[in-house]
């Protein structure tokens, strides 16, 4: 890793993730920064460490503008960093813009190189059920702010169910034995809503306390 590189990322690009909300927030970056070493280790990947860090960086840095297309805007916000010149060329900072438009877990298309796979895998975190739940709540709260708790708490099991369950949409694209483990201990939990409700009540009334 080059160290000016990930100095620069740590004090300018880190400190943007306090203006999203936790569940999009510098924990869920650092998973993927995690996420992403390992199964390029794991996976015997042949890829650019500087180049994967910095997509992982990025990839949510646009949330809080608009989280609808916040993929265009991250990369967008990416593309425009002048100082990202001093460290990639012209066809890697292309790559990197690209991976950081692929990562979308309801994107319509397959990533375009092995970087946009690598952080779209990446960005499927594993699977805690706890976490997902608080990452789901986060998010309702911060987007959904007029729903009652007893819709937020409907919301996050759709959500997680519309995404993550058996026809789910998120898609991974690079084998993860430990997301596929993760991903059925999920399921399974989706597949009785009265169990999957009180954990829900749980994980909030934990938030709540914190």
């Amino acid at each position: 890793m080059k160290e000016k590189l990930e100095e620069y990322i740590e004090k300018q690009i880190f400190p943007e993730y306090k203006k999203n909300e936790q569940g999009h927030g510098i924990k869920h970056i650092i998973d993927v920064i995690e996420n992403s070493f390992r199964l390029k280790k794991e996976l015997n990947l042949q890829v650019d460490e500087n180049m994967v860090y910095t997509i992982a960086a990025f990839h949510d840095i646009g949330h809080h503008i608009n989280k609808d297309k916040h993929e265009i805007i991250s990369a967008e916000i990416f593309e425009q960093d002048e100082k990202m010149k001093d460290f990639f060329n012209d066809e890697e900072r292309k790559i990197i813009k690209e991976a950081i438009e692929d990562h979308r877990a309801s994107s319509n298309h397959e990533p375009r190189s092995i970087y946009g796979k690598l952080i779209a895998t990446a960005d499927r975190v594993v699977l805690d059920v706890h976490d997902c739940i608080r990452r789901s709540y986060f998010y309702g709260k911060k987007n959904y702010p007029n729903l009652s708790l007893e819709k937020q708490k409907e919301r996050i099991y759709e959500h997680l169910k519309d995404k993550f369950g058996e026809n789910g949409y998120a898609k991974v694209y690079l084998k993860d034995e430990r997301y596929e483990k993760s991903l059925k201990d999920l399921q399974k939990a989706l597949s009785n809503k009265v169990t999957f409700m009180k954990l829900v009540d749980e994980e909030i009334e934990k938030v709540e306390k914190a």
